[in-house]
């Protein structure tokens, strides 16, 4: 190669693997990096996508209950612990029929358009409020779930599919003795 063609070809050479590096800095970005799920950024545009495409899709936000109580017993490692073993279970439970994100802390969201999904939720809920394994140590997990069927809302948009799982998954709190789920009611 003559020394005028490799003057010309490194310019490119360094602006090919300086992109390749920020394609990678964003994905990574767009993925929490103790669970990886999806952040919250990654997970609004594809779930903004999924809502648009499916009519019938849920809207579920789960937040862990005495997650604080779990740190502070059991100490910070326990709760990332649970924090992961939360994240594989909703990531298992949604498959390929939905996004499952980490919202920040302990809360948790995702989208889901399988078929009869809302009826589905019951094993989702028993799966999240099963104890696991730390360190040798059994330890309580308890997730209240709140769910909104994109169909019981008058405007089929995230933030109002939000919105009104967030109201559920408070009544959750507060109807079940913090470990259950309720759907959205209007």
């Amino acid at each position: 190669m003559d020394t005028h063609a490799l003057a010309l070809a490194l310019p490119l050479i360094g602006w090919a693997a300086h992109s390749g590096l920020l394609t990678q800095r964003l994905a990574a970005a767009r993925r929490d990096p103790l669970t990886g799920l999806r952040t919250r950024a990654g997970w609004t545009a594809r779930a903004q996508r999924a809502i648009r495409r499916h009519r019938d899709a849920l809207v579920l936000l789960i937040d862990l209950d005495d997650f604080k109580s779990l740190n502070d017993t059991h100490g910070h490692a326990a709760g990332d612990t649970a924090l992961v073993v939360t994240a594989s279970r909703l990531a298992a439970w949604c498959g390929r029929h939905g996004i499952a994100g980490r919202l920040g802390g302990d809360e948790f969201v995702a989208v889901t358009t399988r078929p009869h999904g809302e009826a589905s939720t019951g094993e989702l809920i028993r799966d999240l409020n099963r104890p696991f394994t730390h360190h040798g140590q059994i330890l309580p997990l308890a997730a209240s779930v709140g769910v909104c069927h994109l169909t019981d809302l008058p405007h089929r948009a995230l933030p109002e599919a939000l919105t009104a799982a967030d109201a559920a998954m408070y009544a959750a709190k507060g109807h079940s003795g913090r470990r259950g789920s309720r759907p959205v009611s209007h």
